[in-house]
C-alpha cells in the first residue's frame, strides 16, 4: 500500500516580522533539491523550529514583549497542511522572560521546551489538545560561570531528549556543563538530575544521541571539539570517552562550531564549523562510540549555523547564514563523504532546517 506521507523541509531564519521568516520546501528525493512552496511572515527572528509530524504541527521560536515592553522569548504554533505543507497559524505564547535560541518537542509531543542563551535558562510549556502552546509551566534558571570572558554567566544554548523520553538535557555554553533533567510529563516539570562537565572553555552548544547505540555527542562551540559519551539510560548518566578536534591541524584562523547530527544509518557523525566553513565528517566505531575523522567538506558558503540530513540519509543540506544560501550535498553511504549536487536554494539568513514526513 502506497504511503500518503509527504516529506517537507521547514526552514527558520533571522527576519523582521514584516518579512517572511519560516518557509516550507518540497523535497525531491531523486536529486536532492529543495523547492520553495510557501512561506509565512509575522514573526520576529523565527530562527529555530521543531515539528510534530504525527499531528502535522510546527513550532517556531520568535520574540515577544512582556508587560514592561521588554524583549522576551515566545513561540508560535502552526498547523501543517499535509497536501502542500502550507502553515496555518494557531497561536503565539510567551515562553521565557529572555529571548530564546532553541526549541524542542518531547517525543510524545505533549510539551515544548526552549533554551535562552541571554537569560541562561530553560523553560517548559504544555502543548494543548488543539496543538496550541499553553502558558509556561516550568522555568529552570542556571547559575555559575566558567573561564572565558563570554562564559561570565550561564548561557543555555539548546535542549535535547533522551532516547526514551525520560531525561532532558540542556547544553550550557557559559558553564561548560550539560545539565540533565528528569522529564515529568504529568506534572509538566523539569527535575534537576545531574551536571555533566566538559573541559573548561569548551562551550557545549548542541548534542545528539546515536540512533541505535548508547552513545551521545556534543559539539563544543568555543573549543572547536566534539566530545563523545557513553550513555546509561537507566540512571541518566553520560560518561566521557573521547574529545576530538573539528578542525584540520593546519588551520589557524578563528572558528566557532554550531550544529551536529548522526546519519540515519548510525555510521557517521557530522558537525559544522563557522570560520573554517566546513562540515567535519567522522566515522563512528559501533563498539566503542569513538570517532575518526573522514574529511572536512567545504560548505560552499559562510557561517553554517545549522544543517540537516534528509530522512532517507541520501542528502545533507547546509544553511549558510551569511551567504543566504542552502547548499545540497549527496552523502556517500559507504564512506560518509559529502559531494555537492550543484543545487542550492537562496533564502535570507537561513539558520534552521527541519525535515518531517507529514500525513
Amino acid at each position: 500500500m502506497e504511503s500518503n506521507k509527504k516529506t517537507y523541509a521547514f526552514i527558520g531564519s533571522y527576519a523582521d516580522s514584516s518579512n517572511p521568516g519560516v518557509y516550507t520546501c518540497q523535497y525531491d528525493v531523486e536529486n536532492g533539491r529543495l523547492e520553495l512552496s510557501s512561506q509565512v511572515d509575522g514573526l520576529q527572528n523565527p530562527t529555530f523550529l521543531t515539528v510534530d509530524a504525527t499531528n502535522g504541527r510546527l513550532y517556531a521560536l520568535t520574540e515577544g514583549m512582556d508587560t514592561n515592553q521588554q524583549r522576551c522569548g515566545a513561540a508560535s504554533a502552526y498547523q501543517v497542511n499535509p497536501a502542500n505543507g502550507e502553515l496555518t497559524f494557531l497561536n503565539n505564547e510567551i515562553t521565557l522572560p529572555a529571548t530564546t535560541c532553541h526549541i524542542q518537542l518531547d517525543q510524545s509531543n505533549q510539551v515544548v521546551m526552549v533554551a535562552s542563551y541571554h537569560g541562561g535558562m530553560v523553560g517548559l510549556s504544555p502543548v494543548l489538545e488543539d496543538g496550541k502552546i499553553g502558558a509556561t509551566a516550568d522555568i529552570q534558571q542556571h547559575e555559575g560561570a566558567s573561564i572565558l570572558s563570554v562564559q561570565d554567566r550561564p548561557r543555555a544554548h539548546s535542549v535535547f531528549l533522551g532516547r526514551e523520553n525520560r531525561y532532558v538535557g540542556a547544553c550550557d555554553l557559559g558553564l561548560d556543563i550539560i545539565k540533565l533533567y528528569k522529564l515529568d510529563i504529568t506534572a509538566k516539570k523539569l527535575i534537576p538530575h545531574r551536571d555533566v562537565h566538559v573541559a573548561p572553555g569548551s562551550g557545549p552548544r548542541h548534542f545528539v544521541f546515536h540512533p541505535s547505540y548508547a552513545f551521545g555527542y556534543v559539539i563544543n562551540e568555543l573549543g572547536s571539539t566534539v566530545t563523545a559519551f557513553s550513555y546509561d539510560e537507566d540512571f541518566g548518566e553520560l560518561t566521557e570517552i573521547q574529545t576530538i578536534s573539528t578542525l584540520p591541524d593546519f588551520f589557524e584562523g578563528e572558528n566557532a562550531c554550531a550544529d551536529i547530527h548522526v546519519s540515519p544509518d548510525g555510521n557517521y557523525l557530522y558537525g559544522s564549523n563557522r570560520g573554517h566553513e566546513s562540515i567535519v565528517v567522522y566515522a563512528i566505531d559501533p563498539t566503542s562510540g569513538m570517532l575518526t575523522v573522514v574529511e572536512y567538506a567545504p560548505t560552499l558558503g559562510k557561517h553554517p549555523r545549522n544543517f540537516a540530513i534528509s530522512p532517507d540519509g541520501r542528502f545533507v543540506f547546509v544553511a549558510n547564514k551569511d551567504t543566504d544560501n542552502i547548499v545540497s550535498f549527496s552523502r556517500d553511504a559507504l564512506t560518509g563523504k559529502l559531494i555537492p549536487t550543484g543545487s542550492e536554494l537562496t533564502l535570507s539568513k537561513p539558520v534552521c532546517i527541519k525535515f518531517a514526513e507529514v500525513q
